[in-house]
């Protein structure tokens, strides 16, 4: 890949510590170009992540994960990268990279990165050098490019569907079509090709050799492909839904089992530092074969999207915690849990609407705009506050995401205009898209932006925005920055192995009572009913991610007791 290596001799590196600090740790992601703007041109950037990495160590987090903050056309928001081993000029320099990393070493914070291996930009070197160069070529041969079906050519070469919407092939004026199972300006690589594998590996060196302490890759389970000729149509299921996923690794493009020898590559590279590099799989994968990716020869741990995704009821989250745990043991590895991410709608929001909706449902709301139906946005906090509290005493790994920790909703209400995620065009204005959770956080109350930055945000900022603010929440009692805060500082007080014991009646479950031991002594209980409930006798109350009422857990409330 023909990109610059930026040789530095004082690059920063971590110190030799525990090699299994992630397993229980507390990751924080951010959006760079949303979370803070330090030059006013009203995108966020490193220099402006660096000045609020403070607040970050004070919010008690181990880990910043930072999404995609390379060179960018930004046809999907930062994930068609046009050169791995740089920054973005609109986000800084590897200098301003190489200061933020010292900064949070200083702060006793780590730093893990976004890799995008699955496709490059249209904007890459390779990809250029690609389209100057005839069918059949090397610089062809590092990407998919296929000749058409019919007489002529004119038809693609599959029936595969974009994850974006329409078609995965786009045809150039020489007649070839490539592969892109996002949007046109992301070509799929080939993993096949040696020279793809060599240049990951080195690029998973050049960030490590600056101190990164790890990786979240994004789509693990596309890069193996089954290219053989000739290419077989999906017919009706197109497979984009793990539990469309066939059970043998047989799909041509998702969860081929040739994609563990890649990631056993990376691992040997990844230990090869002091501490170990770390790794986390994006896998949209059957839970039975999510293991691989999590084991201890291949990425280490690898997210499970069951928690996000299961209805707010104990029965529902028993299972889920169940089988997450279960299947982290089996990996080798500790669970992950997520409430929200850069990908979905605000957790906030998500239970602020009527359970039955769904995830179609949800998309119909974001499509009028948040007003039908109404959202009721004190019992979407409530019940917020009580998962965030559940998933924060749970053992394993608790992925954040930035706003989270100040009740931010979703912004449903973005005008059209301003919309930016390709899912909107792509989808033909049926899929509204990913910008509502993208929104540029709120700092102060007033001002610019509200603190984002002098410049105004790329996306607008709904009014109330600076009662939510960071500023507006800090110090005051009860307010949910606060709560994550001490959240964080009791968890790590706490500590406990990685295991639970569940406490409990049948009965009081099916009633809506998810309560569990850890094993240093302490409880977490979560009233996930309409009805208070008793607390149970004999234990003290560390926690309340709501108000209690006497001897009673109200409805929507999670406790810590010990």
């Amino acid at each position: 890949m023909p990109t610059r290596t930026h040789h530095r001799e004082d690059l920063v590196t971590l110190q030799p510590s525990d090699p299994n600090w992630w397993r229980q740790a507390v990751f924080y992601q951010i959006y760079p170009r949303s979370f803070a703007d330090s030059d006013a041109d009203g995108i966020g950037d490193l220099p402006g992540v660096t000045s609020r990495l403070p607040y970050l160590a004070d919010l008690g987090v181990d880990c910043v994960w930072l999404s995609p903050f390379y060179p960018s056309a930004l046809a999907d928001g930062g994930y068609d990268v046009a050169d791995y081993r740089d920054v973005d000029p609109r986000l800084g320099t590897l200098d301003d990279f190489d200061r933020m990393v010292a900064e949070a070493d200083r702060l006793g914070l780590k730093v893990m990165v976004d890799i995008v291996p699955n496709h490059t930009s249209s904007d890459h070197a390779w990809f250029r050098e690609a389209l100057r160069s005839a069918p059949g070529s090397t610089a062809r041969a590092r990407y998919v490019f296929r000749d058409g079906r019919g007489p002529d050519g004119s038809l693609p070469p599959t029936d595969w569907i974009s994850c974006f919407g329409g078609p995965a092939w786009t045809r150039l004026p020489d007649g070839q079509w490539y592969l892109h199972l996002f949007a046109p300006e992301q070509p799929d690589l080939n993993w096949d090709h040696p020279e793809v594998r060599a240049d990951f590996l080195t690029t998973l060196r050049f960030w490590s050799d600056r101190g990164v302490a790890g990786f979240r890759v994004d789509v693990a389970h596309g890069l193996a492909k089954d290219l053989a000729e000739p290419l077989r149509d999906l017919g009706d299921i197109r497979g984009y839904d793990p539990d469309e996923l066939p059970e043998d690794g047989s799909h041509p493009l998702w969860d081929r089992d040739e994609v563990h020898g890649i990631f056993r590559e990376w691992r040997e590279v990844m230990n090869g530092y002091d501490p170990p590099r770390i790794a986390v799989a994006e896998a949209w994968v059957r839970n039975s074969r999510r293991t691989p990716y999590a084991s201890p020869d291949e990425l280490g741990q690898a997210f499970n999207f069951d928690f996000l995704y299961a209805p707010l009821s104990a029965p529902a989250l028993h299972t889920a915690i169940d089988s997450a745990l279960h299947d982290a043991r089996t990996a080798g590895a500790s669970a992950t849990w997520v409430l929200s991410n850069h990908d979905v709608i605000r957790h906030a929001t998500r239970l602020a609407l009527p359970d039955e909706l769904g995830r179609a449902g949800r998309e119909e709301w974001l499509l009028a705009d948040g007003r039908e139906p109404e959202a009721d946005a004190g019992l979407g906090l409530r019940r917020a506050r009580a998962a965030t509290l559940l998933m924060l005493a749970l053992p394993g790994s608790s992925y954040l995401y930035q706003g989270e920790e100040l009740g931010l909703p979703e912004v449903a209400e973005l005008p059209r205009d301003s919309l930016q995620d390709p899912t909107w065009e792509r989808s033909g204005g049926r899929i509204k898209g990913r910008d509502g959770c993208r929104v540029p956080l709120p700092w102060t109350r007033s001002g610019p932006s509200f603190g984002f930055g002098e410049g105004g945000s790329w996306l607008p900022q709904p009014e109330y925005f600076g009662e939510l603010s960071a500023e507006a929440q800090a110090g005051v009692a009860g307010s949910t920055l606060e709560l994550y805060r001490e959240a964080l500082r009791l968890r790590r007080a706490l500590g406990g192995d990685e295991g639970v014991e569940w406490v409990g009646s049948v009965e009081e479950l099916s009633a809506g009572v998810l309560h569990f031991r850890r094993s240093t002594g302490w409880h977490g209980l979560s009233n996930l009913s309409a009805v208070p409930v008793p607390l149970p006798e004999g234990l003290e109350v560390v926690l309340a991610s709501g108000p209690l009422d006497g001897g009673l857990v109200g409805a929507w409330t999670t406790v810590w007791l010990r």
